[in-house]
């Protein structure tokens, strides 16, 4: 018989968040797979998510394979390293698998299709089953409300369960396990490859109040108490060396004692929903090896279990409620957030933890995700496999890196890297097999040197050494400030000695060139949220100034930039009746966005500034019978304007705007006829989904070029 493989993937998760990484949170099920199994404590992925996803089911480097930074950005032909989808000279892990007579299922997050291919109607090339996979449920972008997800099963949208206790994480173990049991059923003498990726830990960070209740004071004591004893946790174990101390605080980190009490309560509840929601993803991963041990199927079952990167910066400093305001640019505060602290964890709030509890999750590593200090890239690796792995509890340290999964996959299956794939050539694997570590706990690193770059921050490894650079947007490269690390002897890199051996400092940076060349990593990308921004290189898309959507159109990501322009909506209606009532057109969540809909024979247009709402009530009623709705935004400055609101050519109400969201409306999706997910107007959010009862003929978009 063969043996089975399965990839388990956490998102936003840091080094030191498992039980068996050193953490106070209960992770029982993990720190099974971790007894049973072998832990690396010297493993690294990409920075964000994409890029590592791409890299796991690849093999490669992820510039090499076109996924330079997120799925959501693709930046066109002339940056071909970076078009938000894996190249077809790439093909995944599912692809080859496949070949050999796997079947090949995927459940959870995607986050490798480029948002303008987010539509009902594809094209499904870069969608799970145009990559490999057979079967796919889930959501194919960076994240998902928990309660109210925006499901894909196969290649169409579907809705969430209607009931009161649906938890994400919980639905799609369900359909892992729905999807192997209809497999063994069938074929049992069949392998199967499953890509389980959970929403969790990334935000929201969203559980039932009796997981946070599990946690209540546990974090009274602070951050930095925290980190302290996560490592003196880390030593017993053997996750760390004995000599380890902690990187020195972030900057912008406040000493947890001189933090307000309302500043403590609020972080100290930030916290605690993180810990349950993790503990709770535990005992849904719990459930899938426990399926797994009941069919038989456990022991020839390779496990492979990791984060995606390190623990999340984009909670700011104080925490935030709603992620849009961190991808426009827009500062919270403690202060504002703390009257609505018992939101945290709920379905009303959209909560991501504060910095200081990201570099606690890192521990003992500083910065976070999106930087190439190892706060972003060094996280927990799990191998469990009964048929193979006989040293089993003990710990690895040898450097490795995402790019060597796939190659260990094959390897074990005794399965060779095919030259071409559908006709077409494929790129060499850039990963080492991982094999040579299951039987020898103190064998040498086969791997000398990677390279890593985000945007425009940059690290190389090489032979023990790491040189890590700082980069200011927007200044030139050549004058970032490189840090230099001794990995061998400063297990967490708090020893700067790039003023003491500038030699190597120079030599690691001139290898960084080499490899970033050697694997298309060039030229740097000096942009982070303001991608959000980016229009697609698609000229179906990138063209046009007119784009008509009509009733019964499925659930969309891809719609026309609103952002900093000059545009109108036109929906041309059939009111039934005077009672008619309903949605016209959605776009986003009740954190951002813009809704027009009708109630009490009135049209009401309202624009989201995250939590800031801009409001129109059309001073007549709607009549019976056709008519023309349209709202016009008329830009009079940079992000600003003034909206007007029309029957037919009636003006019925306008509104000033004197601030629209710079760089993204919202990652939530677009809706025709309905509010099809988180409603965006709080005056219909009993509503259902709000359906429109009358008809629409059309919605049109018409933009301007400002």
């Amino acid at each position: 018989m063969k043996n089975n493989i399965v990839f388990i993937v956490l998102d936003d998760m840091g080094f030191s968040d498992l039980g068996c990484y050193g953490s106070e949170i209960k992770t029982p099920n993990i720190d099974r797979l971790a007894q049973n199994g072998l832990s690396y404590n010297n493993f690294h992925v990409t920075p964000l998510c994409s890029p590592t996803r791409a890299s796991l089911l690849t093999g490669r480097n992820h510039h090499s394979v076109g996924m330079g930074v997120l799925a959501n950005f693709d930046l066109g032909p002339d940056v071909p390293n970076s078009r938000g989808k894996i190249k077809s000279s790439a093909g995944t892990l599912a692809e080859i698998l496949k070949e050999n007579d796997f079947s090949t299922y995927a459940v959870g997050k995607w986050h490798l299709t480029p948002i303008y291919e987010e539509t009902p109607a594809g094209p499904f090339d870069n969608w799970p089953l145009g990559k490999g996979f057979e079967r796919f449920y889930g959501f194919l972008d960076a994240c998902s409300d928990q309660y109210t997800p925006t499901l894909v099963y196969d290649n169409h949208n579907v809705e969430p369960p209607k009931k009161t206790d649906y938890h994400l994480s919980e639905d799609l173990v369900d359909h892992g396990i729905k999807f192997i049991s209809d497999h063994v059923s069938i074929f049992p003498d069949k392998p199967f490859f499953m890509n389980l990726a959970f929403g969790a830990q990334h935000y929201p960070h969203q559980v039932s109040q009796s997981y946070i209740d599990m946690y209540k004071g546990t974090y009274a004591k602070g951050w930095d108490q925290i980190r302290e004893e996560r490592l003196e946790r880390q030593k017993l174990l053997g996750i760390v060396p004995q000599d380890t101390v902690l990187a020195e605080r972030n900057p912008g980190v406040k000493e947890w004692d001189k933090l307000t009490s309302d500043e403590k309560r609020l972080f100290e509840r930030f916290q605690e929903t993180y810990a349950g929601f993790l503990t709770h993803t535990d005992e849904q991963i719990g459930r899938f090896v426990d399926f797994l041990e009941a069919i038989g199927q456990l022991d020839n079952t390779m496990i492979v279990f990791l984060s995606d990167n390190g623990a999340s910066q984009e909670g700011e400093f104080d925490g935030i409620l709603e992620p849009d305001s961190y991808y426009n640019g827009i500062p919270t505060t403690a202060e504002k957030m703390f009257d609505r602290i018992d939101e945290i964890g709920g379905p009303n709030a959209h909560p991501n933890y504060p910095r200081g509890w990201a570099q606690a999750s890192n521990t003992p590593f500083k910065y976070y995700k999106q930087t190439t200090f190892d706060g972003g890239i060094h996280v927990p690796l799990i191998y469990h496999f009964p048929n193979r792995i006989k040293d089993i509890g003990s710990v690895r340290n040898q450097f490795h890196h995402v790019i060597d999964i796939t190659p260990t996959v094959l390897d074990l299956a005794g399965i060779s890297a095919p030259k071409e794939i559908k006709g077409v050539k494929q790129m060499p694997l850039h990963g080492k097999s991982m094999q040579y570590t299951f039987d020898n706990p103190k064998v040498q690193t086969i791997r000398e040197t990677q390279y890593f770059l985000m945007g425009a921050q940059r690290a190389i490894w090489h032979d023990g050494w790491k040189a890590t650079s700082f980069h200011t947007k927007g200044t030139p490269f050549e004058d970032d400030r490189w840090e230099l690390y001794n990995t061998i002897e400063d297990f967490s890199q708090s020893n700067n000695l790039a003023e003491w051996f500038p030699e190597k400092l120079n030599e690691l940076k001139e290898i960084w060139f080499v490899e970033a060349e050697k694997y298309d990593a060039l030229p740097i990308i000096d942009k982070t949220i303001e991608l959000f921004s980016y229009v697609s290189p698609d000229d179906r898309v990138r063209n046009r100034t007119e784009f008509t959507y009509y009733p019964n159109m499925g659930y969309t990501l891809a719609m026309p930039s609103i952002l900093n322009r000059s545009y109108k909506i036109k929906v041309p209606i059939d009111c039934l009746s005077k009672e008619s009532k309903g949605v016209l057109i959605a776009h986003g969540s009740p954190n951002s966005g813009y809704t027009m809909y009708i109630q009490n024979n009135r049209i009401y247009y309202e624009y989201n500034y995250v939590g800031t709402v801009y409001k129109i009530e059309s001073n007549l009623e709607i009549p019976v019978g056709k008519s023309t709705i349209r709202f016009e935004f008329e830009k009079t400055g940079q992000f600003q304007g003034k909206g007007s609101l029309f029957i037919d050519d009636h003006h019925v109400g306008e509104v000033d705007m004197p601030r629209t969201l710079p760089f993204l409306i919202s990652m939530e999706g677009l809706s025709v006829g309905r509010d099809a997910y988180l409603p965006v107007s709080k005056n219909y959010t009993d509503r259902g989904d709000f359906a429109f009862t009358g008809n629409i003929q059309k919605i049109e978009f018409i933009l301007q070029n400002d």
